[in-house]
């Protein structure tokens, strides 16, 4: 991806910055480049021209650009306005903040990034950043859990002492961090006084690993509160249902198949948010016992097209996977006979 932008920008002042250069450093694989320089827009729209890339700004407000490629890679261009060590000034953490000129040459470190990440810790490149973004007091808890690192100490009372700012950025980008955290991250975060400004508590910890997925998090610990952001039509239906299902009433085909009517395709899921993984089997046989076809469709009711089709047609599968009926002629004596 670089030798592209080397070749594009030769001559002119441009560095590689951030979590570039801090994965470069450490030897963890580079998805995503950022390159600061004095003209972001020309440079991402010559970049993708050389590409075959997507470019589209970032921020009005900043000047960012960012150049998707095939495969999910990205290379952003940002605003070089000053020096470089002006620019480093303005990052989050130290280990962020360390650059190193696109064509080559020393790394620029003015703030000893390097000795941090030589020694595993997550520092604050001034005691503003916080304030500055918000958005930092996650970002510090997910390098911790992405990087292996730890908070050093005047950051972490930093993060405590503002940790009521958590819910001042956007919900877009609040969402994003959280997706990316680990078990341990969401304990990290009511640790350090994160958790509950977002509206999320630890009161289902004891569930939170029976399934190992980012949504199945989000709901465990911000229940109804993952509602006040901005989430999918397809994570909402997920959260709604857990949410605002029941446990099972017991074991039997009749009870799996009114859970799951409630529940799929996340009826296992389900089942852990309740702590009844001990159901998993009976949920797993109610699965395999799926019918290939319906005993009946709707048009062979008899009936107007209407809500009672449908519930007549959920009443025949409730007792076909009770086991009362097995036959068309048994359903249709269930509709002959139905309270009308």
């Amino acid at each position: 991806m670089l030798e592209t932008a080397v070749e594009l920008l030769a001559g002119e002042t441009a560095y590689v910055v951030g979590g570039t250069v801090r994965d470069e450093l450490l030897g963890r694989a580079i998805l995503d480049v950022d390159i600061a320089c004095r003209e972001p827009e020309q440079a991402a729209r010559a970049y993708a021209q050389a590409t075959d890339g997507a470019p589209f700004p970032l921020s009005v407000t900043h000047g960012g650009w960012r150049v998707a490629l095939r495969g999910g890679l990205t290379v952003d261009f940002t605003p070089l306005q000053g020096s470089i060590e002006e620019d480093l000034a303005t990052r989050d953490f130290t280990i962020n903040a360390i650059a190193r000129p696109l064509a080559g040459g020393d790394h620029v470190d003015p703030f000893g990034g390097r000795d941090d990440l030589a020694a595993g810790l997550v520092r604050a490149v001034d005691a503003g950043v916080f304030e500055r973004d918000p958005l930092r007091l996650l970002r510090g808890v997910r390098f911790e859990g992405e990087l292996g690192f730890a908070l050093e100490r005047r950051t972490e009372r930093l993060i405590r002492e503002q940790a009521k700012l958590v819910a001042h950025p956007a919900g877009e980008r609040i969402l994003e961090v959280l997706m990316r955290l680990e078990l341990g991250g969401w304990h990290r975060l009511d640790e350090l006084g994160l958790l509950e400004p977002l509206g999320g508590s630890l009161e289902l910890d004891d569930r939170a690993d029976a399934v190992d997925s980012p949504e199945y998090r989000l709901v465990v610990f911000l229940r109804d509160s993952l509602g006040l952001l901005p989430v999918s039509r397809e994570l909402r239906r997920y959260a709604v249902a857990l949410l605002r299902s029941a446990p099972p009433a017991g074991s039997t085909p009749r009870d799996m198949h009114r859970f799951r009517r409630r529940t799929e395709p996340w009826a296992r899921d389900a089942l852990a948010f309740h702590g009844r993984l001990d159901l998993a089997d009976a949920l797993a046989e109610s699965r395999a016992a799926d019918p290939a076809e319906p005993l009946l469709r709707g048009d062979e009711l008899g009936l107007p097209p209407g809500p009672e089709v449908g519930r007549l047609l959920e009443l025949i599968a409730e007792e076909r996977a009770a086991g009362t009926i097995t036959t068309r002629e048994e359903a249709l004596e269930l509709v002959r006979r139905r309270p009308r």
